[in-house]
């Protein structure tokens, strides 16, 4: 969605406000505006899709449980083992962004307001689901555990920010998620409609663009989305790196009409090295 990383971090009270003085100076146009995406997709080696996922409609979702930090943007069982294959939500954390870690000119911090792209963000149709929210409850695979971090430029008040969501799972878990965000790439290339609690946003096109070279497999997507006033079109990016039993969630957008590119290199090459480099220990 449209400025979903921008919900704050904890104790960043000058970044919520910077963020509210954006929204203020971009107007009504862009703040009530769904997503972004945009028109012509970047060609990719991977095509967004690696080879190896094969992707199906995803089953009903399971009843949610409700236990996400809204103040760390965690969730899980501290200290246990999350299940079959899945890392506990102690050291999924240990492998994630710092509160105030530097990457390049951004700045990780943990969200304020809860999880971006929660379970109150549903798709219409359901298979498009993955695509918009993969928070516990809202598809077929439930996260043992999850850690999420707010990554953006604190000096600028109109710039790129990324959300980023590292969800560890039980068994297969983690490959089924990629499976049907595989299914939804395909099946909702030619839009659909993302249902909040106090707006729609309708997206025009999803699109496959180059997935980095990380992990077990990895899936990348640009999203062309209308404004809720039917005028402007918005740009947002989409990736997702798996490796064994964890996801790696990458969503970037900006406060602008500006179409970003990508996600940033930087942010996901940071992220897949210390995730790499620590799970291997």
């Amino acid at each position: 969605m449209f400025g979903a990383g921008n919900q704050g971090r904890s104790g960043g009270r000058r970044a919520r406000l910077r963020r509210a003085a954006a929204l203020a100076l971009v107007g009504a146009v862009l703040t009530g505006a769904a997503a972004c995406g945009g028109d012509g997709a970047t060609d990719g080696d991977k095509g967004g899709n690696d080879a190896r996922t094969d992707g199906k409609a995803p089953a009903s979702a399971p009843a949610v449980d409700a236990d996400a930090s809204a103040g760390s943007g965690e969730s899980g069982t501290p200290g246990t083992s999350g299940g079959s294959g899945a890392l506990s939500q102690r050291d999924l954390t240990a492998l994630a962004f710092t509160d105030g870690e530097k990457i390049g000119k951004y700045t990780a911090g943990e969200f304020s307001l809860g999880e971006p792209q929660g379970e109150d963000y549903t798709a219409d149709p359901a298979t498009c689901q993955p695509l918009v929210s993969l928070a516990k409850g809202t598809i077929a695979f439930d996260p043992a555990s999850e850690v999420h971090r707010n990554v953006d430029v604190a000096e600028e008040m109109v710039g790129t920010t990324v959300a980023v969501q590292l969800r560890s799972y039980n068994g297969g878990g983690a490959a089924g998620v990629m499976k049907v965000l595989g299914a939804a790439g395909k099946a909702c290339a030619g839009g659909f409609v993302e249902n909040r609690a106090v707006a729609k946003g309708q997206y025009l096109k999803v699109e496959p663009v180059k997935a980095p070279d990380h992990g077990d497999e990895a899936q990348a997507y640009r999203f062309t989305i209308l404004d809720v006033k039917g005028t402007l079109k918005l740009y947002e990016y989409l990736t997702v790196v798996r490796s064994g039993a964890t996801t790696l969630s990458f969503r970037a957008d900006i406060l602008d009409t500006k179409d970003i590119g990508k996600v940033p290199e930087e942010v996901i090459t940071a992220q897949w090295k210390k995730f790499e480099a620590a799970s291997t220990r």
